[in-house]
């Protein structure tokens, strides 16, 4: 494995780089203070973006995208790590559970979102089910040609700024060793269907502007050819969807740890106590040097991860493992900045406060920690019959 970046690799990251500094740094504070990334705001960074070639960078060239592999795309996220979600978020990946669409939802959903004309959400998780996804109760019944659906999810991103939902939903049950399981199917279900709608979500200390909404369905009626992928067969389409948003968010981990790490770096080279520079001292010293290495560890193994899945080789453990690496690194990588910072650290004047508040939900969405080593767990003993 070499993931020595070539050519084509370095030029795409410094453009996004000086993207992230040029079109979406200065914003940090007003993003903080207003918990909102204003509308007019959002509009000129997707119409920059799109202008830059960087809008949609995951999705195929012959569709209008960007056409970058895995590896590529993880270096990208990793150079948006550098900023607030909130922010990096409005330059879209759209999710690629969409190139599951076919016939006419090529036109009306796949091609338009890559474009930067709609703007999709998942929706996936639910108040009472949580980690456990066969458990939830939001029902799709069909009706003729139609199915309609009625329940509720919580904790979706960005629904605020989306105009169509891609829903999961349970619609029927088949015997399983463990006793009777649901059957999920995938919709997509526009935010002007009647009985739909978009509601607040909680106040959440982790990126700010970011926000997660709840998804009310009241007798919903979307016809069959909404379904995207096979009825009872969403489980299929969404594990195409895992592995990808679980190495985003390792990604971009490295990015803000990328940052945490040069703020700590020049506090440690320029600031003085007792006659000389801090990093001098072993306590600072070796929390750098430990900062590092948890990183690169990190990095190899989100790198891996992407290599394996541009190979077709990537199992659902690799990804797992390396977010499990990249989030657990960052809550570390963050909370020994602060501490090498003092109580400087944890003023908002610095971005170490809202780096170490953000860093806490990424061992959550996506699949908690304990998912992750469940799913390590799990490969390494069902080889072995156990």
């Amino acid at each position: 494995m070499d993931f020595a970046p070539t050519d084509e690799q370095v030029m795409i990251v410094d453009t996004v780089r000086a993207f992230v500094q040029r079109e979406l740094v200065s914003h940090e504070d007003e993003v903080e203070r207003l918990g909102d990334v204003q509308p007019a705001l959002v509009d000129e960074i997707r119409r920059k973006a799109l202008s830059a070639g960087i809008y949609a960078a995951n999705m195929p060239e012959e569709l209008g995208g960007g056409g970058l592999d895995n590896l590529t795309m993880a270096m990208v996220d990793r150079a948006f790590g550098w900023t607030q979600y909130a922010l990096h978020y409005v330059v879209a990946r759209p999710s690629n559970i969409l190139l599951a669409c076919t016939g006419d939802q090529v036109e009306e959903y796949l091609l338009p979102t890559i474009r930067g004309e709609r703007v999709d959400c998942l929706a996936m998780s639910e108040p009472d089910a949580g980690s456990d996804v066969r458990g939830m109760t939001c029902r799709a019944v069909r009706d003729g040609d139609d199915y309609v659906i009625n329940g509720t999810k919580h904790f979706i991103s960005h629904a605020d700024l989306a105009d169509y939902t891609i829903l999961f939903a349970a619609t029927g049950e088949e015997d399983s060793p463990r006793g009777p399981r649901k059957l999920i199917t995938a919709f997509l279900v526009d935010h002007d269907t009647p009985g739909f709608e978009v509601a607040p979500g909680y106040r959440c200390v982790s990126n700010r502007g970011y926000h997660n909404m709840i998804l009310n369905f009241d007798e919903v009626r979307v016809p069959a050819t909404k379904v995207l992928g096979d009825e009872n067969r969403g489980f299929d389409v969404a594990n195409e969807w895992l592995g990808a948003t679980r190495l985003q968010v390792a990604a971009i981990c490295l990015g803000r740890a990328d940052r945490a790490l040069a703020v700590a770096l020049e506090w440690a080279a320029t600031r003085e106590q007792f006659g000389q520079k801090i990093g001098k001292f072993q306590g600072v010293s070796f929390k750098l040097a430990d900062m590092r290495t948890k990183l690169l560890e990190a990095e190899l193994m989100t790198y891996r991860a992407a290599w394996l899945m541009d190979r077709d080789e990537m199992a659902d453990a690799d990804a797992a493992m390396a977010k499990i690496s990249a989030t657990e690194m960052l809550q570390f990588v963050s909370d020994e900045a602060i501490q090498i910072l003092g109580g400087m650290g944890l003023m908002d004047e610095l971005p170490l406060e809202r780096i170490w508040r953000d860093a806490r939900v990424d061992r959550i969405w996506d699949g908690t920690s304990e998912i992750q080593r469940h799913i390590v767990s799990r490969g390494m003993l069902r080889p072995l019959g156990a």
